[in-house]
């Protein structure tokens, strides 16, 4: 159970690292096209969106990706495809059911679906207060 514990805090650090330094270059790129892009009103609010959208969804599928090496590495579960897809799973809390981990190493299922679910709650956050403040939503006129 330590190990789990030990193995699942460093992987939750490192998903929380990429996960902040990802939300910076999101950020970025986003201010980017909203200031400086050469499209005019929705289409550069939506344009600056859709970067998030595509850059949330690229540091989630990076974090996934993490925790499937993870359980391939310790050989918790049959191959890298099957990884993978209990990874997404859990990652998103979905949890079907229809694949394991060996008994081992369950509590380090638990612990990436908990660091999902806080690491897409912060997602939210962010994409909310993205489409408000430079996206094609105003706090007054939507909310």
């Amino acid at each position: 159970m330590l190990i789990n514990l030990l193995l699942g805090t460093v992987v939750i650090s490192l998903t929380v690292i990429i996960h902040t330094l990802g939300l910076v270059v999101v950020a970025n790129v986003m201010n980017r096209i909203a200031e400086r892009h050469p499209l005019h009103g929705y289409r550069r609010k939506v344009s600056a969106m859709v970067a998030v959208m595509y850059g949330l969804f690229a540091l989630h599928s990076a974090e996934i990706w993490i925790w499937a090496a993870v359980y391939w590495y310790l050989d918790a579960i049959q191959n890298f495809e099957n990884a993978l897809y209990f990874s997404a799973i859990t990652f998103s809390t979905l949890g079907y059911g229809d694949s394991l981990l060996q008994q081992d190493w369950q509590l380090l299922a638990g612990l990436e679906g908990i660091s999902g679910f806080l690491l897409i709650g912060w997602s939210t956050a962010y994409l909310v207060a993205a489409s408000t403040r430079l996206g094609p939503f105003q706090a007054e006129k939507h909310f």
